[in-house]
């Protein structure tokens, strides 16, 4: 793991009070066709002691697909925490919870399940998509992502073609996709020169995939 922390990451730390410090370090850009991104910097506190425990605890695994004519190796590590499974850090947990609160009234319903992505370096990706295997393919709802290691980008375009927008996504950074986005846009991490490690962390609601 060749990740170089910040030096002013302290001991234990809480996250902001929902509808406090969250609310205020949130800034939402609207995008076309009802969709719209929030980006708060710096939110997950302790992010060193999360990103470690992550790499070290979660039970990465390496993932195969159908591409055309061949099976090919998913260019990142996988996990997903299925609803009531515990998560690695207790500040996962905090972070969902106040997730859930803070976008209760917009949402309508909680953050359950916490899938996890872990790009070792620079030839780690993921390509264009919208998480529309379940009901996001016809409603609105929200994916929201803590970002932990290495910066990396995380472009938009949308459906169909049109102008793209792109949001690097640095260690504790929140980016938090909403309204008809999944479905009328779509999501990249292309891949890069040179990067160093990087493990996002994707809260969703019940059977958004």
């Amino acid at each position: 793991m060749d990740f170089q922390g910040t030096l002013f990451d302290g001991g234990p730390a809480t996250l902001p009070a929902p509808g406090e410090q969250l609310a205020e370090g949130l800034t939402r850009t609207p995008l076309s066709r009802g969709a719209w991104i929030d980006v708060c910097r710096n939110w997950l506190p302790d992010a060193d002691d999360v990103f470690a425990t992550l790499v070290a605890d979660v039970p990465w695994r390496a993932e195969r697909r159908q591409m055309y004519d061949r099976v090919v190796d998913v260019p990142r590590l996988v996990h997903t925490y299925a609803v009531g499974e515990p998560l690695p850090h207790a500040l996962l947990v905090e972070a969902r919870d106040a997730l859930s609160a803070h976008y209760l009234p917009e949402l309508g319903e909680p953050f359950v399940t916490a899938g996890c992505c872990y790009y070792r370096d620079g030839r780690d990706s993921v390509a264009w998509h919208g998480d529309t295997i379940g009901r996001g393919r016809s409603q609105d709802t929200m994916v929201a992502i803590v970002s932990l290691g290495d910066p990396r980008r995380l472009c938009l375009r949308p459906r169909g073609g049109g102008e793209s927008v792109a949001v690097e996504m640095g260690h504790g950074d929140l980016v938090v996709m909403g309204g008809s986005c999944q479905r009328t846009w779509e999501h990249a991490v292309p891949k890069v020169a040179h990067a160093g490690p990087r493990i996002s962390v994707q809260f969703r609601p019940l059977n958004v995939f």
